[in-house]
């Protein structure tokens, strides 16, 4: 290969493209346009890796209170931490009370200077949010003067809510139920080691990145063929003044590398407005600062280098089939009828890379990342590779039909490789979304796991501090708007033995009658009442204990001086048969009613309520925030839900969709660039056919149908190959294979409305092109 003939051929092509007139700039502005939006999303996904790492250190930054803190001795470069944060209408709060033990105590990140008692520095989202009607019913929660803003430095993203506020006599809550220590310092200073992923969830995130990227590389591969057809009568004519064919075919490169050049800068324009764009961005509570989106510099130079490369491979594989002579090309003719056998090896060579792990994920074996890769790739490599045959096969067979069908088939026959092409990133979007939807779907029940609780009779819970009369908190829960149902229980343990000789050790449930009866029935009931509870599983200490005349002991509590105090069991003992109690569980032990309870056995007893709340109610959940807040800042209410789910796998789910937003938005963009390219195109023919008489209705149509069938035949196809693809990785995680057809056809129809917007979109610039004047020329 002669460098210099290349470098001078591809030069000769750039400035053809540079110099091309109005119409080569419009082609130019288009293909950088397309390359440009798919550059733009591979420098954001370069930069993902650097935006997880700076919010990590940022969270890093900030660690206060952990459970594996040391005791930290009092002195004036100290300060007390609680964690009372808080949740409102679904959204995390972050927050924290601060009491210096001297003059010298460290700050939290980002704080300026430490709220005193009454006092709060919130961030610039809690802030705003606190002052709109949204916020009235957390204001109630959060009364403190808000003093100061917490900078960026103390924030892990800038739609982040966090409040620091002043405390007062946290020293005495120091080993209590509330998360209160007393540290030196903020920051993560012995980082724990990670827990090792999943193998499962490692497939989910390789996969996952492969299936979001492979739409932008389909995507980036089809803008730099933009004008083809025009370009191709270009290149006849540099035929006819003396280039060979290898020399023209370098100078169409040459072409495609000033549009891919170009992309870049367009690219790079673009990321840098999506980045400024981030920092008022929030999905799915993630929100980041633009200095976080920076990407890897090594993966900004691959971009770099890879996009023209591709652009130029691209041309020269496409021209391939072209002959293009001094008179003409000849791919204005019939073409030969496009070859099946190789277009079939690619998604087969892909089952065979992925059919060795098959199995794998069920005794935790690891799967190659390679084969992985690589396998998936070619799976939707081979939907770009079948599109076109297919697409080509079934219009060949097309017919008979109203006048906007017969253009529309006419033109799909005669130039079935543009309109595969232009659908090609979609199929391939939806062949990966189809797959990925079966394999979530399939693995959740590995990361989900019933919470057993019972949201027929509760929905909430709050655990109530020592030294709180239970029956005032009842109370005014049962005041609290929108509850419907409180339930009052206490526990505690009875021993054999006093203190830690104790050998034998039963549960001790108290509540009133009606109470009692959510957790076991009772023969009859009535305030004195002392039962046995039978049915409970691994209960062996309760029959030995519930002896008549038997001394059990009440531990007294750990801050308390008191001595343990004795109970005999009475020879007047029911017996009760334990059922599930609101939170699924079956209890054993003795159920006391509350005058049943020996004095003095009080201090070692431990509160909680459960509420049903009236789901008619708006907010009702908020209220019970807010008067849980009132009993004790430092007790944050449980939200009981039906389901409890891995973080990790509910962190991948949400990077997918995030990404899948961002690749949406792609795949509209890049839709309607290529349909407003292909229109150009068809400028003239348009107007003539208006020129002739054509209805516009008739045309429009058309223009519809040249878009639909495609369409169709490609969410067909990648129909087919995505729940191949997910039945496959469902096999490799040893899963049962079972598809969710409503997910199946969400995905499919949300691909055809994303065709349809960009159609719509595309008909006022149509409309204008349809005119008779279309046909002058210079």
């Amino acid at each position: 290969m002669n460098v210099r003939q290349w470098s001078r051929d591809l030069a000769l092509g750039v400035r053809f493209a540079l110099t091309g007139g109005r119409e080569g700039w419009v082609r130019l502005l288009l293909t950088g346009v397309g390359v440009g939006l798919g550059v733009a999303l591979l420098l954001l996904t370069t930069a993902i890796p650097n935006a997880l790492a700076a919010r990590d250190a940022r969270e890093d930054a900030r660690t206060d209170i952990t459970f594996s803190w040391e005791d930290v001795p009092k002195g004036d470069d100290t300060i007390l931490v609680a964690n009372v944060s808080t949740t409102y209408h679904g959204a995390n709060i972050r927050g924290r009370e601060v009491e210096p033990d001297g003059p010298h105590a460290p700050a939290p990140p980002g704080v300026s200077k430490l709220p005193a008692p009454g006092e709060m520095v919130v961030s610039p989202a809690l802030e705003e949010l606190l002052a709109s009607g949204e916020g009235r019913l957390l204001r109630e929660r959060l009364p403190e003067r808000i003093v100061g803003t917490i900078g960026e430095s103390g924030l892990v993203g800038p739609a982040e809510l966090v409040f620091v506020r002043g405390g007062e006599d946290l020293e005495s809550r120091i080993d209590t139920a509330a998360a209160v220590a007393r540290i030196d310092g903020f920051g993560d200073r012995e980082p724990q080691p990670s827990e090792p992923w999943d193998p499962v969830l490692l497939l989910m995130v390789l996969v996952v990145f492969v299936v979001l990227l492979m739409p932008v590389g389909v995507f980036i591969a089809t803008a730099v063929r933009f004008g083809g057809e025009r370009r191709d009568r270009r290149l006849a004519a540099l035929r006819l003044i003396g280039s060979d064919s290898r020399m023209t075919r370098r100078i169409a490169a040459g072409e495609a590398l000033a549009g891919a050049l170009l992309g870049l800068l367009f690219g790079a324009v673009f990321f840098l407005l999506a980045r400024q764009l981030a920092g008022s961005v929030e999905l799915l509570e993630i929100s980041v600062y633009p200095s976080y989106l920076s990407p890897s510099p090594l993966l900004a130079v691959l971009v770099a280098v890879a996009v023209p490369a591709a652009a130029v491979l691209v041309t020269l594989l496409a021209l391939r089939g072209v002959v293009i002579e001094p008179l003409g090309v000849v791919r204005l003719s019939r073409p030969a009828r496009r070859r099946l056998w190789w277009r079939l090896l690619l998604p087969v060579v892909g089952l065979a890379m992925l059919a060795p792990m098959i199995g794998q994920g069920g005794d935790d074996g690891n799967f190659n990342q390679y084969l992985v890769t690589g396998g998936v790739v070619l799976l939707l490599v081979g939907v770009t590779a079948l599109l076109p045959w297919v697409v080509e096969t079934v219009v060949a067979r097309l017919g008979a039909g109203p006048v906007s069908w017969q253009l529309a088939v006419r033109r799909l026959q005669v130039s079935s490789g543009s309109a595969a092409r232009m659908v090609n990133g979609i199929a391939v979007a939806v062949a990966g979304a189809i797959a990925l939807q079966m394999l979530f779907a399939g693995a959740e029940s590995q990361y989900t796991r019933d919470s057993g609780k019972d949201l027929s009779r509760a929905q909430m819970s709050v655990r109530v501090p020592e030294g709180t009369a239970l029956d005032t908190v009842a109370e005014e829960f049962r005041a609290t708007e929108g509850v419907d149902a409180v339930y009052a229980l206490s526990s505690t343990y009875a021993n054999d033995r006093p203190g830690d000789e104790a050998e034998l050790i039963s549960e001790v449930t108290v509540g009133d009658c009606r109470t009692l009866r959510e957790v076991a029935a009772l023969p009859s009931c009535q305030d004195g009442d002392v039962f046995v509870v039978n049915g409970a599983a691994y209960d062996e200490a309760t029959p030995e204990l519930a002896k008549a005349g038997r001394t059990l002991w009440f531990d007294a509590a750990q801050d308390s001086p008191g001595e343990p105090t004795g109970w005999t069991v009475p020879g007047t003992l029911k017996e009760a048969q334990s059922v599930d109690d609101p939170t699924g569980m079956r209890r054993g032990g003795f159920l006391f009613t509350p005058s049943a309870l020996p004095e003095g056995a009080e201090g070692a007893v431990s509160h909680e309520v459960f509420l049903g709340i009236d789901r008619s109610v708006p907010d009702a959940p908020e209220h019970v925030r807010n008067t849980a807040a009132a009993v004790d800042p430092y007790s944050e209410p449980s939200q009981w839900a039906s389901v409890e789910r891995s973080e990790r796998f509910d962190s991948i789910r949400t990077g997918l969709f995030v990404g899948a937003a961002c690749v949406l938005f792609l795949i509209g963009a890049s839709l309607l660039v290529s349909q407003l390219e292909q229109l150009r195109e068809r400028r003239k023919l348009l107007s003539a056919l208006v020129a002739f008489g054509t209805r516009r209705r008739t045309l429009s149509l058309s223009v519809l149908w040249q878009t639909a069938v495609p369409i169709a035949l490609g969410l067909a196809l990648s129909m087919t190959v995505g729940l191949a693809l997910g039945a496959v990785l469902l096999k490799m995680t040893a899963v049962p294979v079972v598809v969710d057809w409503v997910s199946v056809w969400s995905m499919t129809g949300f691909g055809a409305a994303v065709v349809l917007a960009v159609t719509l979109l595309s008909l006022p610039p149509l409309l204008r092109l349809m005119r008779p004047d279309g046909l002058r020329t210079e």
